[in-house]
């Protein structure tokens, strides 16, 4: 991590330049026959046709916080500015964020205009005081977001954004990103499609999401933060360990540091539990073990991939948001954690 004075980002070039607008008309254009994402449905949404992530023309946004339980690049002293969008374009089946991504029915109520949107994100910057506007789960959203960034640019908007993902992204909506994004949060779930269809839904996952992480390190590089620690730019990749091998643990990491590099930082993250419906899928059904936990540190190492940060075991409780709670979706102990 390269630490340099706060920079400006490049979304607010693109803005005065008049990229960003046509950016956005050329995204808002391919929902009438929508391929933002890597299902390519093909429904008009543009008149509120539904495909697989049962998402219409509006962004559904189920809750909007400062968030602490982030990397500490990401949260910093003052938290994140997190915007979580409803619905997804996968169906995993332990989805901690079920209650706003498989619960389509009631998300509907959730639908916030661009405009609005565009609000809450120079709320959370200069209300809240948040380091960045992190958007999570925006796959299936990427025109949406786009627009209300052109429209708070002029309202002032001026922190890192941050697409917080399932990699699960089409590359032409991603290279529409290009100098938008500031930071890249990827998962990279798994090293087999066939766990990723069995218990996600998507069977070409593997491929997709590689190609997907590429793209978004060809655009940001390595993590660059500021002189306090703060993240400007690059790329962090995370990784949820599964139990019974079910991540690929092995062969992601290995692939990070010979498909990228070995300077890339990564996110190891040991707070899988069996929520969903995980609770009724033996192979899916218990948290990590200690020694679960301490081989993938092993194959880190092995990796030699050194950058980043790994969650501690025994914290998993302390990550699981509540979308039925009033105000913030996680836990004081969460909002206290740094």
């Amino acid at each position: 991590m390269t630490p340099i004075v706060s920079m400006e980002p490049c979304y607010i070039a693109l803005y005065h330049s008049g990229e960003l607008e046509r950016r956005a008309q050329a995204l808002e254009a391919r929902l009438a026959s929508c391929d933002i994402c890597p299902r390519e449905c093909k429904v008009n949404r543009l008149e509120n046709e539904l495909g697989f992530c049962h998402s219409a023309y509006l962004p559904i946004v189920p809750a909007i916080c400062a968030h602490q339980g982030e990397e500490p690049a990401i949260s910093g002293s003052s938290g994140s500015g997190t915007i979580f969008l409803g619905n997804c374009n996968m169906r995993c089946v332990y989805c901690q964020n079920y209650q706003i991504s498989q619960n389509w029915k009631r998300q509907k109520t959730k639908e916030m205009d661009c405009h609005t949107l565009a609000e809450s994100m120079l709320y959370l910057q200069d209300e809240l005081g948040c380091h960045n506007i992190n958007f999570v789960s925006p796959s299936h959203f990427v025109p949406q977001l786009v627009q209300a960034v052109l429209e708070a640019v002029p309202m002032g908007l001026r922190v890192p954004l941050i697409y917080n993902t399932n990699s699960y992204d089409s590359i032409a909506s991603l290279k529409e990103l290009d100098g938008i994004i500031s930071v890249y949060l990827p998962d990279l779930r798994y090293a087999s499609d066939n766990w990723a269809k069995k218990f996600s839904h998507t069977p070409n996952y593997v491929a997709q999401a590689r190609q997907a992480i590429k793209e978004m390190y060809r655009q940001v590089g390595d993590l660059v933060v500021d002189n306090f620690g703060l993240a400007q730019r690059g790329l962090i990749v995370r990784h949820l360990i599964l139990p019974n091998g079910l991540a690929g643990s092995e062969e992601s990491l290995t692939w990070l540091a010979q498909e990228l590099s070995p300077t890339v930082t990564v996110s190891i993250m040991s707070q899988y539990l069996p929520l969903h419906r995980a609770q009724r899928i033996p192979l899916l059904s218990r948290t990590i073990s200690r020694a679960e936990y301490e081989s993938v540190l092993q194959l880190l190492s092995d990796a030699g991939l050194e950058n980043g940060w790994i969650q501690e075991m025994g914290a998993s409780a302390n990550y699981v948001p509540d979308f039925e709670r009033e105000g913030h979706p996680f836990s004081p102990a969460l909002d206290r954690q740094k």
